[in-house]
């Protein structure tokens, strides 16, 4: 170890750390300045000297302690326990989060004991320490008990092997827990035992989906692996179904009346519950009422009732690429709170009164009740935005004013600062039998952007409403505890890793603190609208932000650029909305503020719920895209590379959306290497390089069904891509299977004949 000198000065930072390297390496013994030297290897009798000099004033800072003339000891920072969640990798590794650290705590792979992915945890750490790893305590909460996988035999005997990569064990399974199950069948698996970290836990088999690949088995499995309410109670059912239909005249007298006015829904063609209505009427001063009708689900429910707890608890409607897991009962879902045409439904509405430039002059908030005059699909409503004035359908020319207002609301939005968050939507066509025959994307047109410009007026004015001081009802009062839909400033880091990359692409992103980067934001994607490169920058720019998420701590909408916005338009798929009409109303009767305690554990509750149902909803969508791929092995599609990785290129086929990864390994011709800072993988001796966006031809190479990957290989002049298509042909099996008879040894593990080691290795709408 050599201190690096310069013109006789020697450089002071270096020498302490390595003094402390020392120390953190004699296993608490005493040192000396002589004894430092020499591990050191310095001879010059001046770095001796600056060393003893160190030692002083470390010890004058309570960091040494000289416990004798001349022998100095590290002072060992206490160490604390604390609670967090650990993540753990693929390979072992864990990582925990707690509460008021900017870095995770690092658990080393082989420490993390009986932790599984996403479970609390009881670590002890030292926060003052130079040692940036923890050591693990105890499991305080389990994330989950059952976890879905595929039977394997061994010579040990019966394993399930996760098909969750995060889950970094596989599961013993004894003859008398397999209830019935057979090797090579997927299963759910509950944990019961875990004696020793190092081998694998006990479980026991809970549910048989089938075998592997299967449709039912497979969307029967995500909803297993997500924890997802597959079914409602028969008692829970019972209590819908004796919720009376009729709309009582004592209800309706409480109610602004508005079925006189012209009203209609616009929604998916495919959709069965209408939560959402837009009523129009030109008033005498030549201005515009519109009216955002949505459907009153609090109405039906018992405040703290059964039906409220059970909403409460899923949180969301979950949107399978098969099916739909709702919120609610089928009875309130799609009848009774459902806003169907020529029937009279109960609701909350924001009403509003726009001039012709679509400023705003006058809105209500209150409980209504409203007749459908008529139910649209987004075609229908689109073809006659189309086709104009000339249009003789139904409503045409109400459709068309909307239009025209949502678009100037859209354009004051853009001119705030809004980013325009439009993306493409992945769908499939089913056979009878759920297995795809065609996979579409779907795009946000005229008639989609109408509902969600009214839908985003409604969210904004009702938590401006609530949380505003400068509204009348608000003047001079403290702040009233509502929810809201929050999205926090870019991460600094993520900001950067953007800035890098647009540089790549010939766009300079200006460098600024997070708070102020809405503006560059706006200003790329108005620079790329209508390049080639628009869709890619805009993937990044998204990725560079936060998530979005429920709160009582009003932080502003930073994508939106709105210091106020909620979510009040979905309540028969999202409890927040729930939660938000139910506040509305206390605070129009002239309530007092409620617990605010309450409201942000139910906040937090839902954004965690809404997560859950994202992810099952896109690892529904990978495993008929790996299905749909599968078919295709061998054939060759234009593409674009859509991500970038230490361990190869991500690539997606722009027919279908379809995205597979080329492994680094598998680039012919070079060694390839990924630079992080500039956001590319380029060639160490030809410098070829790769770049998000980049257009490329690839092949088919297989997929993993279990794992929900596809793999693909480039196909260009400069790579021998057959040959490696070759070699990968034998090699296609799921990765589970790969390599697992060379470590079917290791099975046996101390308990003989028992186990061994561990293993190694929406409807359419947007969510903001």
């Amino acid at each position: 170890m050599k201190i690096r000198r310069e013109k006789n000065n020697f450089n002071k930072g270096d020498l302490r750390r390595q003094i402390y390297d020392l120390f953190e390496q004699s296993d608490r013994k005493p040192l000396n300045h002589k004894q430092i030297s020499a591990a050191l290897n310095i001879t010059d009798s001046g770095v001796r000297t600056l060393i003893y000099t160190i030692l002083q004033e470390e010890t004058e800072q309570g960091k040494l302690n000289e416990i004798e003339r001349g022998k100095f000891l590290l002072v060992a920072a206490p160490v604390q326990n604390f609670i967090g969640k650990i993540e753990i990798n693929r390979f072992g590794k864990g990582y925990v989060s707690v509460e008021g650290f900017t870095k995770d705590i690092e658990i080393p792979k082989g420490k993390t004991m009986f932790a599984l992915h996403g479970d609390m945890v009881e670590i002890s750490f030292n926060p003052k320490g130079r040692n940036p790893q923890g050591k693990m305590i105890r499991v305080v909460e389990r994330a989950r008990r059952e976890f879905v996988g595929i039977l394997q035999q061994s010579k040990a005997g019966m394993f399930m092997l996760p098909s969750d990569k995060k889950v970094h064990v596989d599961f013993f399974i004894s003859k008398e827990q397999l209830n019935g199950a057979q090797a090579g069948q997927k299963v759910l698996v509950q944990i019961l035992d875990w004696d020793r970290p190092e081998a694998s836990p006990f479980g026991r088999v809970t549910k048989i989906f089938g075998l592997p690949g299967e449709h039912q088995a497979e969307m029967h499995a995500i909803i297993a692996e997500f924890g997802l309410p597959y079914e409602f109670s028969d008692e829970l059912e019972e209590l819908a179904n004796r919720i009376p239909a009729d709309l009582t005249q004592r209800e309706i007298a409480k109610r602004r009346d508005f079925r006189g006015i012209t009203t209609f829904t616009i929604d998916p063609f495919d959709a069965k519950d209408f939560d959402d209505a837009l009523s129009i009427q030109k008033l005498d001063n030549g201005n515009y009422e519109v009216g955002v009708h949505i459907a009153d689900v609090s109405h039906y429910m018992e405040i703290g009732g059964p039906l409220e707890a059970e909403a409460f608890n899923r949180a969301t409607s979950v949107y399978l690429v098969d099916r739909t897991i709702p919120m609610l009962p089928e009875r309130l879902s799609n009848f009774l709170c459902s806003l169907r045409p020529h029937e009279e439904k109960l609701c909350f509405s924001a009403v509003f009164e726009l001039d012709e430039n679509a400023e705003l002059v006058k809105e209500w908030f209150g409980r209504t009740v409203i007749y459908s005059d008529r139910r649209f699909t987004y075609e229908e409503a689109q073809e006659i935005i189309e086709e104009g004035p000339a249009s003789k359908g139904d409503f045409a020319s109400e459709i068309l004013i909307l239009n025209d207002l949502a678009k100037k609301l859209r354009k004051a939005r853009f001119e705030e600062g809004s980013i325009d968050f439009s993306s493409e939507e992945v769908k499939f066509k089913l056979d009878e039998k759920g297995a795809p025959i065609g996979v579409y994307v779907k795009t946000m047109k005229d008639s989609n952007q109408l509902i969600e410009d009214f839908m985003l007026l409604a969210n904004r004015r009702v938590a401006e409403f609530i949380g505003d001081a400068t509204n009348n009802m608000n003047a001079g009062k403290t702040p009233k505890t509502f929810v809201y839909r929050v999205h926090a400033e870019p991460d600094e880091t993520k900001l950067q890793t953007l800035r890098s990359f647009v540089k790549q692409l010939g766009y300079k992103l200006p460098y600024t603190k997070a708070e102020g980067s809405v503006g560059i934001i706006k200003s790329l994607m108005k620079a790329v609208e209508g390049e080639p490169e628009e869709g890619v920058i805009r993937t990044m720019a998204i990725r560079a932000m936060a998530k979005a998420e429920y709160s009582t701590d009003n932080i502003g909408h930073y994508g939106l650029a709105f210091d106020f916005y909620t979510h009040f338009t979905s309540p028969i798929r999202r409890y927040p909305d729930i939660m938000v009409h139910r506040l509305l109303q206390h605070y129009i009767d002239k309530g007092r503020s409620v617990d605010e305690s309450e409201y942000e554990f139910r906040c937090r509750h839902s954004s965690l719920m809404e997560k859950r149902a994202s992810d099952a909803e896109r690892a529904s969508i990978k495993f008929k895209q790996v299905e749909f791929m599968l078919a295709s092995v061998g054939e060759v599609f234009d593409a674009m590379i859509s991500g970038l990785a230490g361990w190869g290129l991500y690539i997606e086929v722009t027919e279908n959306k379809c995205e597979g990864l080329v492994p680094m390994d598998s680039l012919m011709g070079d060694n390839y290497e990924f630079d992080s800072e500039r956001y590319i993988v380029y060639g160490l001796r030809k410098k070829r390089e790769f770049h998000m966006g980049d257009k490329v031809k690839i092949r088919v190479v297989g997929g993993d069904i279990q794992q929900r990957t596809l793999d693909f290989e480039l196909v260009d002049e400069g790579m021998d891509a057959m040959s490696k298509f070759a070699m990968k042909d034998i090699a296609r099996e799921p990765r589970q299977q790969r390599g697992r008879d060379s470590r079917g040894g290791s099975r046996g593990g101390s308990r003989g004949d028992s186990r061994g080691g561990s293993r190694g290795g929406s409807k359419g709408g947007k969510r903001r």
